[in-house]
């Protein structure tokens, strides 16, 4: 059976509809996995290829988000032999959704767009309305999940 960390919490947080929107994009779920697998791990240094292989991310992607990670802070980078990346931060202090506006900027569920336009009912749609209180909402409770939590998981 896979990990936890393996699977994605990208399969986990999407809604599918007939085409598929995503809540969480290929790139903030390999953060994701890859911020699990060294909250797991954070006695040591954890090298790429390491994470390439228990993780099955692709060695370009996991470079390229490693080195963001790393530029925002979240991580520390170890050059050289036995180098590799480890937690900067407690896990318990990185925010889902303070990774997810890493990878993906602001968070929202509807940006009222018609025809590449703003629609001319954003202020006063009930819909829109509605809309924004189950986006507030959303962002509470993805606020509350951590790196931390999802490592124990």
């Amino acid at each position: 059976m896979r990990h936890p960390a393996q699977i994605g919490v990208a399969r986990v947080l999407s809604l599918r509809t007939r085409g598929s929107m995503k809540l969480i994009t290929r790139d903030t779920d390999y953060a994701v996995r890859a911020l699990c697998y060294l909250a797991k791990h954070r006695e040591r240094t954890i090298s790429v290829p390491e994470l390439v292989k228990a993780l099955e991310i692709p060695r370009p992607f996991l470079r390229k988000i490693l080195q963001l990670l790393h530029n925002k802070g979240i991580l520390k980078a170890y050059k050289g032999k036995g180098g590799g990346f480890s937690m900067a931060i407690s896990p318990g202090r990185i925010s889902l959704i303070e990774v997810m506006r890493v990878f993906q900027g602001q968070f929202s569920l509807n940006e009222c767009l018609f025809k590449k336009e703003c629609c001319p009912r954003r202020y006063s749609c009930g819909l829109r309305k509605k809309i924004m209180e189950i986006e507030r909402q959303a962002l509470k409770d993805i606020g509350k999940i951590t790196i931390g939590n999802l490592a124990r998981d």
